[in-house]
């Protein structure tokens, strides 16, 4: 696999039961800091909430999360929200649910329902996209193979990011995961032709 879902642009959802008010958000992150970050916020911005629980996925390969119950019955709140953040295959996202608990206990089940319900709201009012999972590279060469090498990254479909001409070349390109095997083939064992990941991106 080398194309993830995630969202674009943050949005909001509501669900309410028994007085209780559940205000969802979806925000497009990529790093665990920048998560925090954004509950910290809102949990500035809604101070006098009962409960502020979140779930967050990251990395194309949907292998690291979080989730947070905030006080709430453990499993009742995090889990719910994760749950719909899996369902939609989405990663590289966050999804904050706060509560304001309106005086009448709901029980495990419909805490379960409502923050379900809730982060659910929030990710159909969001606007998904899929995005393509590249890795950048260096290739270096003679002017001699200029023509050979630029018709390989056009048929691979390389977005170019840098192109060095001096006493030889080097363009820095990135290509989706799933055609690194091909462009191997095709500068591996070239002569004057040298390539290797490019660390400093």
């Amino acid at each position: 696999m080398d194309t993830y879902r995630t969202i674009e642009t943050s949005a909001e959802g509501l669900y309410k039961d028994k007085g209780s008010k559940f205000i969802s958000s979806v925000y497009h992150v990529d790093t665990a800091e920048q998560a925090l970050k954004i509950v910290a916020d809102i949990r500035k911005k809604y101070y006098d909430a009962r409960h502020v629980c979140y779930a967050y996925m990251l990395g194309a390969e949907r292998n690291e999360y979080r989730v947070n119950d905030d006080g709430e019955p453990s499993g009742t709140a995090g889990k719910p929200i994760l749950g719909q953040i899996n369902s939609n295959e989405l990663t590289n996202v966050l999804v904050v649910v706060v509560r304001y608990f309106g005086g009448i206990l709901l029980g495990t089940s419909g805490l379960i329902t409502a923050y379900k319900s809730a982060a659910a709201d929030a990710i159909a009012n969001a606007v998904v996209v899929e995005k393509i999972v590249e890795t950048q590279f260096r290739v270096q060469f003679g002017y001699q193979e200029m023509s050979y090498v630029m018709r390989t990254l056009k048929e691979l479909q390389a977005n170019i990011i840098q192109q060095i001409q001096q006493e030889t070349c080097e363009i820095i390109f990135a290509i989706r995961n799933g055609d690194i095997q091909q462009m191997e083939s095709k500068f591996t064992n070239v002569k004057g032709v040298t390539y290797g990941k490019n660390n400093c991106n």
